[in-house]
């Protein structure tokens, strides 16, 4: 999917404030953090990774507190490619999480390293 420049920068700069862990990286975390597909909810009925729970961007902000209160557990989100999972851990540093992570490359990185999924 090509992006627009201007979705393209706004999710470069909210980069700028998160932090981003790998595929590899979180492989090796121990015990695992929460992982949180943030995609659409057709793109979470074709498929997820194993264990993921599903909020999707459009509602995060507004179902994170009830779904997961303590603002310091560790959660790492992802989307298809690593941009709304981008955006959506900016959003939820701005609430007050601390330990929230975006996977980079997001679900294709998931796929590309023959990671269990589910339907």
């Amino acid at each position: 999917m090509d992006h627009s420049l201007d979705f393209l920068a706004l999710v470069d700069d909210a980069k700028t404030r998160i932090r981003q862990i790998s595929i590899d990286d979180w492989l090796a975390q121990k015990p695992k953090p929460l992982l949180i597909d943030v995609r659409e909810d057709d793109e979470w009925r074709a498929g997820h990774a194993a264990s993921a729970e599903h909020l999707g961007k459009g509602v995060i902000e507004r179902d994170i507190c009830e779904r997961v209160p303590n603002k310091s557990e560790k959660l790492v989100l992802y989307c298809g490619g690593g941009f709304r999972s981008a955006l959506a851990a900016d959003a939820l540093q701005r609430m007050g999480y601390t330990e929230v992570r975006s996977l980079v490359g997001g679900y294709k990185a998931w796929l590309a390293s023959n990671l269990p999924t589910e339907k």
